[in-house]
């Protein structure tokens, strides 16, 4: 017999009550923050933590919290005069059209990433090859250490570079998680990438328009 409204238990009820979203809260301080927050990256944890625009301007600054957590940027940087080819893509050895790549302060080397049905996939990447490919590159020279990566994309043999926050890399990576299905991916999580890439083109700025070198 089915149990009608007043008889039901409590605990039937949590399920048929439609549960509103929790609001984020910034890590530091349990302020709630809003969609656009920015991201600290804690070094110990080797993870993303979210922070208001107070605690995220205070991590900025030198020697905050002894180094744990290191502000995300919110620079977005492409370099024209960079030119990567099929046999520099060859050589980094990355199996798929989609990488990001960062130095890990703590390992003190770089560290090449991939999106994959697992999340997150690292690539081998030997130090001599990094520095024939890309070492020597403007983007790689403003690099900033855990907090900034190099989003590499593959496509119709076209070639993009371009200097990140890192916390976008690991938004990708989580979407393609999701959306992925078969063997390649899928019509959704290719929609996605281009989408994704489209709206990095419209971010980044060429390093000779923003004043460097």
């Amino acid at each position: 017999m089915t149990a009608s409204p007043a008889t039901r238990t409590p605990g039937l009820r949590r399920f048929l009550t439609e549960r509103l979203p929790q609001p984020e809260r910034c890590e530091l301080c349990a302020v709630t923050v809003d969609a656009g927050h920015r991201h600290l990256v804690d070094t110990e944890k080797r993870a993303l933590a979210c922070a208001c625009a107070p605690c995220a301007l205070l991590m900025e600054q030198p020697g905050a919290a002894a180094g744990r957590f290191r502000t995300v940027p919110a620079r977005y940087l492409t370099d024209p005069g960079n030119r990567l080819d099929e046999s520099a893509w060859e050589a980094l050895q990355i199996p798929v059209g989609v990488a990001f790549l960062f130095r890990n302060a703590a390992l003190d080397r770089m560290v090449a990433l991939y999106p994959s049905p697992a999340g997150a996939t690292e690539s081998e990447l030997e130090p001599a090859t990094w520095t024939d490919v890309l070492g020597g590159s403007r983007l790689a020279e403003l690099l900033e250490p855990d907090v900034e990566a190099l989003l590499l994309r593959r496509t119709d043999g076209r070639f993009e570079c371009h200097l990140v926050p890192i916390d976008i890399c690991y938004e990708l990576v989580g979407r393609m998680r999701l959306l992925w299905q078969g063997f390649d991916g899928g019509a959704e999580a290719r929609a996605a990438l281009d989408a994704f890439f489209a709206d990095v083109a419209r971010r980044v700025g060429p390093l000779d328009e923003v004043g460097h070198p």
